[in-house]
């Protein structure tokens, strides 16, 4: 092979598993530990799930805005971060609006909907055009300032208009507006909370669902297929990077469904999934979203479809991320990542990976494969452990965890009490509680900073802990 080339692997297909003793097993095994410690474990995990499905039927349930229903998705609606860790991805749909498959039968759906129809001529794969097939008499503006016509002169929705008119919903004081857009998604922030909202129109394509359904799979179990098929999906406002179209073309996504998946892998493939996250993050470092959280996410669900789940266990942690970065590698080198919900798009085609980025990126995962379990200590997380194991760990895990669930109830109890005024947070009693213990909690980890000779000034612990 010429000196620099990028090295073709195998395309998508999967590897035979023996079922023999795994390497590094007993690696693997305190691996699942030390990322139960680090709050990675079921228990969190099902705390933070249920806690951002309370919040988001609070928010709906006080929302007075006719604008749209909230949910929440991404890495929050699946348990795997913190407060403060990451971005809170938030869908926000329009009520009374739906977008179906053009062959779908509309007789039988209520007056009061409008309705908007899924064309797919001239788009590439997990993209479409979106018609409008009857507006309703109340329709929201939103639609209607959103019409336009296409070459045939019948109104078509623009993806383009749509973002732009929810540029200007209100948001609370202190709220900053960031640009550009990302992706489909309108990002803002306010404190220390990060959010990326994702404006879309509900999806019923049954056809494209039961496609997905009735692959030959592994994982996952029957009833959880059914119910992904049951959910539905979502249109976003982004056309195809490169399509001269694409201000008038929506991506099909699945959010919701996907949340539903991830939340039923088990223990070993979640973690799998954290650890390739963090690979992308702290190692990969892509400048440009070459590689994203999705794209490991990806990997992992194929990885759970084409293989049997009891091969997925503590002691195999290690084999299974040898695997996550091979087929990261085979991607890489060949530019080729079929989307999990629509194989005939590849998530790739529209990176901007460069060829430089590319070799780079292919030998970088080939030595971590060589490196064994010592690819760890490349993470952060996993040095700060290493180095705070086992003591100094496990009370400061023991510290944020009940930071995190007392900063969990107070942001369920503001919405519970539909308000966020000083009078509220300084009379309502468990609000109170909740300061009180976080507080608590927040100098226990400051006096033990200091005793330890760490500079502890103009820091605010609590975002501290929670990031």
């Amino acid at each position: 092979m010429a000196e620099g080339a990028v090295r073709h692997y195998t395309e998508w297909t999967p590897r035979l598993i023996r079922r023999s003793r795994y390497a590094y097993e007993d690696e693997s095994r305190e691996t699942s530990n030390i990322m139960n410690i680090l709050g990675y474990g079921p228990e969190i995990r099902q705390k933070r799930r249920e806690h951002y499905i309370e919040s988001d039927r609070l928010d709906n349930t006080h929302e007075e805005d006719f604008l749209c229903t909230s949910i929440t998705a991404g890495s929050k609606a699946e348990g795997l971060t913190r407060l403060f860790e990451s971005d809170t991805d938030t869908i926000h749909v329009l009520p009374y609006v739906v977008c179906m498959e053009n062959c779908f039968d509309q007789s039988n759906i209520p007056c009061h909907f409008t309705i908007l129809e899924m064309n797919f001529q001239n788009t590439s794969a997990g993209y479409c055009r979106v018609l409008l097939g009857r507006l309703a008499p109340r329709s929201a503006s939103a639609i209607s300032d959103s019409l336009c016509e296409n070459e045939c002169g019948h109104s078509i929705l623009s993806s383009a208009l749509y973002v732009e008119y929810f540029r200007h919903v209100r948001h609370a004081s202190g709220t900053v507006h960031h640009h550009p857009r990302a992706g489909p998604s309108l990002p803002w922030s306010n404190g220390p909370f990060k959010n990326d909202s994702v404006y879309a129109i509900r999806c019923n394509c049954p056809n494209m669902l039961k496609t997905w359904a009735n692959r030959t799979r592994h994982w996952s179990p029957s009833d959880i297929v059914e119910k992904v098929v049951a959910i539905g999906a979502f249109v976003t406002p982004i056309g195809s990077k490169g399509s001269e179209h694409n201000h008038v073309e929506w991506r099909i996504c699945f959010n919701t469904g996907e949340t539903e998946l991830v939340n039923n892998l088990n223990d070993t493939q979640i973690k799998l999934y954290v650890l390739l996250k963090m690979i992308a993050k702290d190692i990969l470092k892509p400048q440009k979203k070459e590689i994203t959280s999705y794209t490991m996410k990806n990997i992992v669900l194929w990885l759970a479809e084409n293989n049997q789940s009891s091969f997925f266990h503590s002691g195999s942690l290690f084999h299974w991320l040898r695997e996550g970065l091979n087929n990261l590698r085979t991607s890489l080198s060949t530019k080729q990542l079929p989307y999990y919900m629509i194989p005939e798009r590849n998530l790739l085609a529209e990176s901007e990976l460069n060829t430089d980025q590319q070799q780079l990126w292919v030998r970088t995962i080939a030595d971590m494969m060589e490196e064994g379990p010592r690819m760890l200590l490349r993470l952060n997380k996993f040095r700060q452990a290493i180095i705070g194991y086992p003591e100094p760990l496990l009370w400061y895990s023991k510290m944020r965890v009940e930071m995190e669930i007392w900063a969990l109830e107070f942001n369920k109890r503001l919405l519970q009490c539909g308000a966020t005024n000083s009078m509220v947070i300084e009379t309502d009693t468990i609000l109170l509680t909740c300061n009180k213990r976080r507080y608590e909690i927040a100098c226990e980890v400051v006096r033990r900073m200091g005793l330890e000779g760490s500079s502890v000034y103009n820091v605010n612990v609590e975002k501290m802990m929670l990031s």
